[in-house]
């Protein structure tokens, strides 16, 4: 128990400090903005309390927000995922996730490519909606939204693959 919070304390720390140190400085096309910051959010263990997981994605936010100074718009996106998800977790995962036995590292890369990616799209859609916030700018933000959500999940993917620790 105290190793999967000392895991969670890092992964929270390290996330926003690669989000705000590294990532906050790339835009490619000015379409494309990864944020892997959301990693913490789609690995999150699943049996942990539920309102303790929607107040870390808060601070999670906030502290992108902080860093951006982008008015909470970070914040209001990692609530919205955080509260999705077990829908999306169950459509995912489907029986795996009634049973409660999820294991990322176990997955098959279908499902996690789908619950990673629907999370993730449904994070910059409102992230870039709260961000934009007009709707004439509609093909905008969804341009925005399915290229950043493209490349963040590949990077997300790829993070999970090389700092895996299977164990056979």
């Amino acid at each position: 128990m105290n190793n999967i919070v000392t895991i969670n304390i890092l992964r929270f720390t390290i996330l926003i400090l690669v989000q705000v140190l590294i990532l906050n400085n790339i835009n490619f096309l000015g379409y494309i903005n990864p944020y892997v910051y959301v990693l913490f959010i789609l690995l999150y263990p699943i049996k942990n309390n539920r309102l303790v997981f929607i107040f870390l994605s808060f601070l999670l936010g906030l502290f992108v927000d902080f860093f951006l100074d982008s008015g909470g718009v970070n914040a209001a996106a990692c609530v919205t995922v955080a509260y999705m998800r077990p829908l999306i977790l169950k459509f995912s995962f489907g029986m795996t996730y009634e049973h409660q036995t999820v294991k990322f590292n176990n997955a098959e890369f279908v499902q996690r490519l789908t619950y990673f990616t629907i999370l993730i799209f449904i994070h910059h859609a409102i992230l870039f909606s709260l961000e934009i916030f007009n709707i004439s700018y509609f093909l905008l933000i969804l341009k925005k939204s399915i290229f950043s959500t493209v490349f963040t999940a590949i990077l997300c993917l790829l993070m999970t693959v090389i700092f895996s620790h299977k164990r056979t």
